[in-house]
C-alpha cells in the first residue's frame, strides 16, 4: 500500500478500485507528467450515492453533495493511481473543476467543492492544495449532483 493510500486509510478514508468507463474513454490520461482525469461522480459500488449523490443540490442538502463530491474525489484518485501505478507518483494536486447540478437560485457550488478539496489536502498535504472551479448547472449524467475532474502532476 503506498504512503498516500495509508495516510488516507488512517484517516478512514479506502480509496476504491479505478472506476469502469461508462462509454468510450478511459477514466484517466497521463501525458508527460501530466494526468488528466475524466468526469467523476460519486459511485459507491457501481451506483451513485443514495443520499446526495443524486439530484439538484439547494441549501438543504448542501452538506450531502460535499460528501458527493468526497466520494467523486476517491474515484478521481483511483482513476490516477490506475493511470500512474501509485498515488505516491502525485507530485501535486494542480486542478480541480467540480460541477454542481444546482438549484436555480443556489450560490454555494463553493462549499459543496470544498468537500473534494478536504479529500485532497488529507491525502496529500500542502501539495494538494490546488487551483478550482466550482460551476453550477442545469445536470449531469444520470441525475447525479456533482462531476468533477483532476489534473494533477507526476514523477516518471
Amino acid at each position: 500500500m503506498s504512503e498516500i493510500e495509508t495516510r488516507l486509510k488512517n484517516a478512514g478514508i479506502l480509496l476504491p478500485e479505478t472506476p469502469t468507463p461508462a462509454g468510450i474513454y478511459v477514466p484517466a490520461l497521463r501525458s508527460g507528467g501530466l494526468v488528466y482525469t475524466s468526469g467523476q461522480l460519486p459511485f459507491v459500488d457501481g451506483s451513485l450515492l443514495e443520499q446526495g449523490g443524486r439530484g439538484k443540490v439547494n441549501e438543504i442538502n448542501q452538506a450531502q453533495a460535499a460528501i458527493a463530491a468526497r466520494v467523486a474525489t476517491l474515484n478521481a484518485l483511483a482513476a490516477v493511481k490506475g493511470a500512474v501505478g501509485s498515488l505516491d507518483a502525485v507530485e501535486r494536486v494542480l486542478k480541480l473543476t467540480v460541477y454542481v447540478a444546482s438549484e436555480s437560485f443556489f450560490s454555494n457550488q463553493h462549499i459543496v467543492a470544498n468537500g473534494a478539496s478536504a479529500v485532497l489536502y488529507e491525502a496529500f498535504g500542502e501539495n494538494g492544495k490546488h487551483v478550482r472551479s466550482a460551476i453550477g448547472v442545469a445536470e449531469l449524467p444520470l441525475d447525479a449532483s456533482v462531476e468533477l475532474e483532476l489534473v494533477v502532476s507526476c514523477s516518471d
